[in-house]
Order: structure tokens, then sequence, then C-alpha cells
């Protein structure tokens, strides 16, 4: 069984002594992520459940049933559960017992601008209960999962709209026209990259950032990543490292020192990060020097 949204739960799967536990892992201004583990078997009986928001979460383990407005679907890893704001619900295990799902949520309002672009369509609503696994979808379904494991607060929020943007694109059929920024906006790009080079080493949210360029977090993201050709979170990772490297070659400081100097929270993420990127380790490259 699957609930959409951790905070509302149906009455009658209080009676059934069946609800899913739901384990949040990341929340901003109009979304959440969680985890939803269920233990329900065959014997159970469905409830019914309504959605609060939008929601879009890939099923990672077991298999179960859902019928909603879209028709009835089996659910099972790889595939996506979609869920349509105040839209009833029920799910049952008649093959089977349990399941593991990462969901997403959206309030109405971010789920209506991310689809404006997405599905050319503020309006637009699933038109089916659930999207079968495999094809384009797969990367997707990856993604979502992957999210639990992302620490910055700044990557999450990146991929959460991003991956919502892709789903909702791919479901739709609509092909989003690349972001074309106009002088304002560049001008408030131009802000923002000016703001995160001066912090680059201090933890930076989308909200804030968004603020800066006085536009929504979702529309500010995509005119970034048109202007400046990645997100905003790659931006800062870019500038961290060019430092940190710099550093390595100037200075007789410890490697240590430097990642947590240049913003990195632990010294494995860095070494990890910095291999990534230079094809040596930080110790390697200050030795051998940046040719």
């Amino acid at each position: 069984m699957f609930s959409a949204s951790p905070d509302i739960r149906d009455s009658t799967a209080d009676r059934q002594g069946r609800a899913p536990r739901a384990r949040p892992l990341a929340r901003g201004s109009g979304w959440s992520v969680s985890e939803f583990l269920c233990d329900a078997e065959p014997a159970d009986r469905p409830f019914e459940e309504r959605h609060e928001g939008y929601t879009i979460a890939a099923v990672v383990e077991g298999s179960f049933t859902c019928k909603a407005d879209g028709g009835e679907a089996l659910l099972y890893p790889g595939a996506l559960l979609l869920g349509n704001h105040g839209r009833c619900f029920a799910c049952g295990h008649a093959h089977g017992a349990g399941d593991r799902c990462v969901a997403f949520n959206f309030a109405p309002e971010a789920f209506a601008e991310i689809a404006a672009t997405s599905a050319g369509s503020s309006r637009y609503e699933f038109t089916a209960t659930a999207a079968a696994a495999g094809g384009a979808l797969t990367p997707i379904v990856v993604g979502i999962e992957a999210v639990a494991g992302v620490a910055a607060p700044l990557r999450i929020e990146e991929n959460v709209l991003r991956l919502a943007e892709r789903v909702i694109a791919a479901l739709s059929g609509h092909a989003p026209s690349p972001p074309r920024a106009s002088a304002r906006e560049t001008r408030r790009v131009a802000d923002v990259l000016r703001h995160i080079e001066d912090r680059a080493d201090e933890p930076l949210d989308l909200d804030a950032l968004a603020g800066i360029a006085r536009t929504s977090k979702y529309h500010f993201l995509r005119v970034f990543r048109g202007a400046v050709g990645m997100t905003p979170y790659q931006f800062v990772l870019n500038v961290r490292m060019r430092r940190a490297a710099v550093r390595l070659l100037r200075s007789s400081e410890s490697v240590a020192t430097i990642a947590f100097d240049t913003g990195f929270g632990d010294l494995s993420t860095f070494n990890r990060r910095f291999r990534q990127v230079f094809g040596l380790s930080p110790s390697a490259y200050r030795t051998r020097g940046p040719v």
C-alpha cells in the first residue's frame, strides 16, 4: 500500500492497521520526498486514500495493484505510480506481501508551474494511474531512488525539479523549448553568479538564489541552465574545485584544510569529486601540477 502524503491518511487505513510507514527524506517549498514501506498482505482488504498534491512515486521493491480514476494498474519495481491532487485511489496486495516506494509530492501551484513548461499547459494532469517500467523512464526511476543518498540541499532540489520535469514531458509527449533569457533575466543571473562566487564555501539553497533573481525557483533553474550551461549546484562545485586546485598548487596547506575551507563537508567527498574533475587525487595533482 502506498499513501501519497505522509501527513494525510484515510481513517479506514487506520482501522485496518495496514497503512504504510512514511520516512521523510527531503522537503522544500512546494515539494517533498518520502520513502513508504508497506507490509500489507494478500489477506488484507484494499483501502481508499487520497492524494494531497501531485504524486510521482517510483516502486523500488514488491508489487501491488492500484485503482484510481485513471484505471487499475499493476505496480512493480521500476514502474511509476502517478496521482493527481484531491483524487482518491485504493491499493491492494492480492498477489504478494509488502512493497517499498520513493515518492515525490508537489503542491498544486508548484506542479502547475512545472507542467506549464514540461507539458505545455499549467492545467496538465496525469491521465493514467501508472507508467510502465523500461525505456526512457528507467533513468528517471533510478534518479528518484537515488535522491535518498544526496546530501547537498541545493543538489537535492535541483534533482527533484528536473526529474519531475522529465516525467511530465515524457508522459505528456510535449517537447519543452529551450529557455531564452531576456536582458533583465541575464542581469539577474549575473547577480546570482556573483553571489555564488562570494559565498561558494557556504551552504546555498535554491530558494535564496531564486530570490536574488526575483523569480520562481523553477523558472530560475531553467533560465540559469540556459544562460550558464550548467545548474547552480554544478556552478558551485566548479567554483569550489577551481579554488581548491589553485590552493593545492600555491600553498602547503593540508588537503583536508583546503577541502573544508572551500566548502566541502567531508574529505572523502572532496577526494572523489576532485579525481572525477582532474583525473588525479589532490596529492598527486599537487605533485604533478596543472599540465
